[in-house]
């Protein structure tokens, strides 16, 4: 009975804020590109799988593909692993190497001031949780306002879409968050 209690008030607690989401006048496929506020993690378009990958990188570096739409994590062997992710759409695509600098799960989302300018209606600040854009992990890049990141709209992976951001399954971002660590190189092919 108390479980079942507690069910019904999170779900109350998740439909209000989907409500008040709506009520303030933006919706989250205009941040983030397509589909509705929520639709849970679902399993990508692009299933993760092991591949044959000769590169010059090594274990452990993170090669975006932006042109394939793919985030490989090299593996020993010449193996990698293979991800389907969702890029910037024209105008927000970028390429470069850098470092994971943090790591957050269920991360709070600040737009940045260029996002902002843009669409002065968007939240200030939305915490972390299942309504919000930034998914169930988030690998920060550098001093980037970039991220690699989970999303609840999983029909936008191979897709480019975002605002620069890298954006991932909510089971695939959990997947590669627990392989990686704060330090690991990034290569960002445009």
């Amino acid at each position: 009975m108390i479980r079942a209690f507690a069910l019904l008030f999170a779900a109350v607690i998740l439909l209000a804020g989907a409500g008040h989401a709506r009520a303030q006048g933006f919706d989250m496929r205009d941040i983030m590109g397509g589909g509705q506020i929520f639709r849970g993690g679902g399993s990508s378009p692009i299933p993760r799988t092991t591949v044959s990958f000769a590169s010059r990188y090594a274990p452990g570096t993170i090669l975006i593909d932006t042109a394939e739409r793919r985030l490989y994590l090299v593996l020993p062997n010449g193996q990698a692993l293979r991800y389907g992710i969702g890029v910037g759409r024209d105008g927000f695509r970028w390429g470069g190497t850098h470092r994971i600098s943090a790591k957050k799960e269920w991360p709070g989302w600040t737009p940045p001031s260029q996002m902002l300018a843009r669409r002065p209606d968007l939240p200030r600040h939305m915490p972390g949780g299942i309504n919000n854009p930034l998914g169930a992990r988030a690998m920060y890049l550098g001093s980037t306002l970039y991220r690699i990141h989970g999303s609840n709209e999983p029909e936008t992976i191979g897709q480019a879409v975002s605002s620069g951001c890298f954006r991932m399954t909510n089971d695939d971002v959990t997947d590669l968050y627990n392989r990686v660590s704060v330090g690991t190189t990034v290569v960002v092919k445009n």
